[in-house]
C-alpha cells in the first residue's frame, strides 16, 4: 500500500479521489485551505468505514513558502511520500469575457492551478528520490481538464493554467523516468462539483443534447477509480500521458 498526498481532497473531485484510495487499502493525507475542523467529519467517516491512515493539513497550495511545512508534517505522519495528486484548483470567481479579464482573477487562478502546483511536484520528487527502497510505485498525478484542449473566452486564465498543467506534466514525466517517477495527468470532462454547480442547467441541456457519448455527468468518484488505477501501477509503462475521464466528450465526431 502506498502513502499519498492529494491537494484539494476535501471536496469535489479531490474526495472522490480520497475516498477511491481509501477503498483500495492506501494510506492518505489530503489538504485544503479550510481550517481543520472542516474536516473533521470527512475524517471520522473515513476512519469507520476504512482500514488506512487519514490525516487532513490546512494548507494553501498557491503559498510556495508553505509546501516545506505540509510535505514536513506528512513525512512525520507517515514515513514516506509515494504519490502525490494535485488536484487542488479553482475557476474564476466571475466568468469574464476574455477582453475584461481583470489581472487579479489571471493570477489567482495561475497561482492556484499552476504555481503552486508546480513547485510543489518539485518538493515531492526529492523526497521520493531519497527513499531507494523501490518498495512501492512512485508517481505525480496532474487533475488537469479538457479546458487544456478547449478554448472558452469566458474562463480564460482557467483554460491556460490546464493547458499549462498538460506541458507540467510532460516535463516532469522526462526529468523523473531516470528516477523511476511516474508522471501522469488525468484530465477530467463534466464532472459534478462545487465548480460546475453554476452551470448546471446550462450542461444539462449540452449532455442531454450529446456533448458526451455516455449522456451522464461525470461523478468526483470516476475520477477516483482512475486516479487509483494509476496508483497502483495499472500504466506503469505510460508515464507522461493523459488519461481522459470525461464520457466521451474529446471523441471527434462530425
Amino acid at each position: 500500500m502506498s502513502n499519498i498526498l492529494v491537494t484539494g481532497g476535501a471536496r469535489g473531485i479531490g474526495r472522490g479521489i480520497v475516498e477511491a484510495l481509501a477503498a483500495k487499502g492506501h494510506d492518505v493525507g489530503f489538504c485544503g485551505r479550510a481550517e481543520a475542523a472542516s474536516a473533521a467529519e470527512f475524517l471520522k467517516e473515513l476512519r469507520a468505514n476504512f482500514s488506512g491512515k487519514f490525516a487532513y493539513y490546512q494548507c494553501d497550495v498557491a503559498d510556495v513558502a508553505a509546501h516545506s511545512k505540509l510535505l514536513n508534517d506528512f513525512i512525520a505522519d507517515f514515513g514516506t511520500l509515494d504519490v502525490l495528486i494535485n488536484n487542488a484548483g479553482v475557476a474564476p470567481e466571475v466568468r469574464a469575457d476574455l477582453l475584461d479579464m481583470p489581472e487579479s482573477s489571471f493570477d489567482r487562478v495561475l497561482n492556484i492551478n499552476l504555481r503552486g502546483p508546480f513547485f510543489l511536484s518539485q518538493q515531492a520528487a526529492k523526497l521520493m528520490m531519497q527513499d531507494k527502497s523501490d518498495k512501492t510505485f512512485k508517481c505525480i498525478i496532474n487533475t488537469g481538464s479538457v479546458s487544456a484542449d478547449y478554448a472558452s473566452i469566458n474562463r480564460g486564465e482557467y483554460c491556460i493554467s490546464k493547458a499549462a498543467v498538460a506541458m507540467a506534466t510532460k516535463l516532469f514525466a522526462v526529468r523523473l523516468a531516470e528516477e523511476n517517477i511516474a508522471v501522469y495527468e488525468l484530465r477530467p470532462g463534466v464532472i459534478e462539483s462545487d465548480m460546475t454547480s453554476v452551470v448546471t442547467a446550462k450542461y444539462d441541456k449540452m449532455i442531454a443534447g450529446g456533448l458526451t457519448l455516455q449522456r451522464r455527468w461525470g461523478m468526483p468518484e470516476d475520477v477516483g477509480r482512475a486516479a487509483a488505477a494509476l496508483v497502483e501501477g495499472a500504466f506503469a509503462y505510460s508515464t507522461g500521458q493523459v488519461i481522459n475521464v470525461d464520457g466521451g466528450l474529446t471523441v471527434e465526431r462530425f
